[in-house]
């Protein structure tokens, strides 16, 4: 499915199941897709556990772009995804989040969309090297429950359990949570229906 935003299309691949519970949407990183492991992974566990998900390629990666820009314009444009998906589920709770990039954006417009929750995969809580440069506000400003799941070798750091409902640190795991995905699609999988 396509949909159009002020910043060009966006793309979404969307995985049903009979009867869902809930809409969890999902979304990559700066320059990562929606094919990166342990996305795979949640969708999977999360479609086991009763939700349907969608997986959504932001308009500035479908334009080839490996950063996002403007986070307003990224936020609106992720509002009018969200919108459309809400139109052809209706009544369906909705948990969104990403990993990284798409994490920050999910914890940015949770409140405008209506989101019960939010799962932020590999949070990068400041830029490698950058402690002082900290990006806490937005976990604490989601306004809605927030799952993370970090790596504890993540160079993004990983954020304080205070500034989120849930906090998942898996051990030898880094930014791109790639040595057990599926262990963060059961962590996911499990939070999540509490909200459906």
């Amino acid at each position: 499915m396509q949909v159009m935003t002020p910043r060009g299309p966006a793309l979404v691949q969307l995985d049903d199941v009979p009867d869902p519970r809930l809409l969890l949407v999902l979304t990559h990183g700066s320059a990562g897709t929606v094919e990166a492991p342990d996305l795979l992974a949640v969708r999977d566990a999360a479609l086991t556990a009763g939700a349907c998900v969608a997986r959504v390629t932001q308009a500035f990666r479908v334009a080839g772009a490996r950063a996002p820009g403007s986070a307003v314009k990224q936020d609106e444009a992720w509002e009018i995804v969200l919108g459309k998906l809400r139109a052809r589920r209706p009544g369906l709770p909705i948990v969104q989040g990403g990993r990284s990039n798409g994490a920050r954006v999910a914890c940015r417009t949770a409140k405008a969309v209506g989101a019960a929750a939010v799962v932020a995969l590999a949070f990068p809580l400041h830029p490698p090297g950058k402690p002082e440069r900290s990006r806490a506000d937005e976990l604490r400003g989601a306004g809605v429950d927030v799952l993370v799941v970090n790596g504890d070798r993540d160079p993004f750091g990983v954020p304080d359990a205070a500034d989120a409902a849930r906090l998942v640190v898996l051990p030898g795991e880094g930014h791109d949570l790639k040595r057990d995905p599926a262990r963060v699609g059961e962590v996911v999988a499990e939070w999540i229906i509490r909200y459906a």
